[in-house]
């Protein structure tokens, strides 16, 4: 998590200064792997923090950067992200099913070299994609630090932050949390699998949702939905009725809201700084929040139990919807003292 928070923003950097952003991605791939195939080498609990760390830091290179090189891409069709996002979804709830069903009949040990297998395919299939650089569009000449302390843009970075640290529990526990409540692992990981495929299937209809409703509005419906979930899931594990509705809110709690944050990080980090507006993105929120949430749920989980962990995490997910609101009064005004343009652009 540390070198989540800093990794991405350094290769992000790398990656605007040169716009050689696949070159970036191949390099820090490459390195991945190497750091990776590490963990066949010992077991000793300081070579494999050791090797997580270098490991973790050209990872989380990778993914901010090529969202970056996905909307280069797309041009003058940003809303059409998630019709490509949707793969790495897809991807997500295969490998989902079959290592569930494996882990029933074999080991743990087997995880590391099929992740070191995937590694090498993302490196091979990095050669494919051709870079395509940015185009600097107006207000090009702004910097990172203008653009960020930008009173919306720091709202929207702190709602996201919020937004990513009530997941704690579930990314923690939500696993463990099911087995001691008597679901079977195949079960456990077919229940991801459903929350990837609700995931994909609001992937497959965002690129006419962002036009009609707007980033901001898809923003706070995500945050009110997301808010549910978490009560469904730390009051009702007994019910497997419930806990399928639950997995099903996953389009909302990742889905939308993924979608729209990355297409307002896109139109609030143009040009030469979508690299580092990316990074700043995947640092914030998936890298602060990220931890801020397995800190606070490993706290609370043992000495509150799971349904207050959910409960305070349903809890941040409202503050985070309030702040939503604040966020969208911010970037209307922002919008139309800039002139006509769509919302969420």
């Amino acid at each position: 998590m540390g070198t989540k928070i800093i990794a991405p923003y350094i290769w992000g950097w790398l990656a605007d200064h040169t716009g050689k952003r696949m070159l970036v991605i191949r390099i820090a791939s490459l390195f991945s792997i190497l750091c990776f195939a590490g963990i066949f080498y010992s077991v000793d609990y300081t070579w494999l923090m050791l090797i997580m760390v270098g490991f973790s830091f050209f990872w989380n290179a990778n993914l901010p950067q090529f969202e970056a090189v996905t909307f280069s891409h797309l041009g003058k069709n940003p809303h059409r992200y998630s019709a490509v996002r949707l793969w790495g979804s897809l991807g997500f709830v295969l490998f989902v099913v079959l290592l569930g069903a494996l882990l029933e009949r074999f080991d743990v040990g087997i995880l590391p070299g099929v992740i070191l297998v995937l590694l090498l395919a993302i490196w091979i299939f990095s050669f494919i994609v051709p870079d395509k650089s940015a185009k600097n569009v107006a207000g090009q000449y702004e910097s990172v630090r203008d653009v960020l302390f930008k009173p919306h843009v720091l709202l929207f970075f702190l709602v996201c932050l919020l937004l990513q640290a009530s997941h704690g529990p579930y990314y923690a526990f939500y696993s463990i949390y099911l087995e001691a409540n008597g679901y079977s692992r195949t079960a456990i990981g077919q229940l991801w699998a459903l929350g990837v495929l609700a995931e994909v299937v609001i992937f497959m209809v965002m690129h006419r949702l962002l036009p009609r409703c707007g980033a901001s509005k898809l923003l706070m419906l995500a945050l009110a939905l997301t808010a549910i979930r978490w009560v469904l899931i730390g009051h009702y594990a007994d019910s497997s009725t419930i806990i399928f509705l639950a997995q099903l809110l996953h389009a909302a709690s990742f889905g939308i809201y993924h979608a729209a944050s990355i297409h307002l990080v896109h139109a609030f980090f143009s040009g030469h700084l979508q690299g580092r507006g990316q990074a700043l993105y995947s640092s914030l929120s998936f890298g602060v929040g990220g931890a801020i949430g397995a800190y606070y749920s490993g706290l609370t989980w043992d000495r509150l139990g799971a349904a207050w962990t959910y409960d305070i995490a349903s809890g941040i997910a409202v503050v985070a919807l309030f702040m939503s609101a604040w966020f969208f009064v911010l970037y209307k005004k922002q919008l139309n003292g800039a002139g006509p343009q769509q919302e969420g652009q």
